[in-house]
């Protein structure tokens, strides 16, 4: 059921959409009636996840890091819907490796995605949004990038970088694009489950005051409502949701 009648018939991008929070939250968009163009490094998911919804509207496989996909990912949208309301910046990778054992290869490619692809997205998205006069970027930051977590060294410097670059974006786009970020905590994805072992899994658990990961249909929730006119005067916001996670020193 939509419960923000006014982003039907929004043009949303959502990176990293094949899967995870990505996907989760192109379905949020999809069933508020928007229309939502899918982007994924992953084609053969991508393709399976794009035949998911009938508000599914286009989609393209794109590396965020380069800076000839990205925006050949806008114009496809720009053909296919005209233009565009709101991005969801979300495509991202993270490597469990101690400092010491990062390679320099490993700590580009890291913050070529999860910061870079989040800079070229949005300057895509606010050259359009700015001469509409009109728009919102969301972006997937992270816990990662407010706190020190061991063995992440170079996935918590990108995320940092997340929240900083969308700090100036609001600024420079105010007031007529809005641009906040979400720092999820644990989030139960394919990418989380991937890194962590059952056993793993349940040691994070014990450390959240809620006891639990996050669904990705939860951070779709906030992105949504970000998206919405209940949140038309926040900008330059980065959004904690960590199941209190960063809240304090927890037994």
């Amino acid at each position: 059921m939509a419960r923000f009648p006014e982003l039907s018939g929004k043009r949303v991008m959502v990176t990293g959409s094949a899967s995870g929070i990505g996907f989760s939250t192109a379905m949020r968009f999809a069933s508020e009636g928007a229309f939502v163009f899918l982007v994924d490094r992953d084609a053969e998911t991508l393709e399976r996840a794009a035949k998911q919804h009938g508000n599914f509207r286009g989609s393209f496989v794109a590396d965020v890091s380069s800076e000839t996909d990205v925006v050949a990912s806008f114009a496809k949208m720009d053909d296919i819907l005209g233009g565009i309301d709101v991005l969801v910046s979300n495509a991202g990778i993270s490597v469990r490796s101690a400092c010491t054992d990062i390679s320099y290869e490993q700590w580009n490619r890291v913050m070529g995605i999860n910061l870079g692809g989040m800079f070229l997205c949005a300057r895509e998205a606010a050259r359009r949004m700015s001469s509409q006069k009109s728009g919102v970027i969301l972006m997937t930051a992270s816990t990662n990038g407010t706190e020190g977590h061991r063995w992440y060294a170079d996935y918590n410097a990108s995320k940092a970088g997340v929240v900083l670059l969308t700090k100036t974006l609001a600024l420079e786009l105010a007031p007529h694009v809005r641009v906040n970020c979400v720092c999820p905590g644990y989030v139960l994805t394919p990418m989380q489950k991937a890194e962590y072992t059952p056993e793993m899994l349940e040691r994070v658990n014990e450390g959240i005051p809620m006891k639990r990961h996050a669904d990705p249909e939860e951070v779709a929730a906030l992105y949504a409502f970000l998206a919405s006119d209940d949140a038309r005067y926040f900008t330059g916001a980065d959004l904690r949701l960590d199941g209190g996670e960063t809240a304090g020193l927890y037994p």
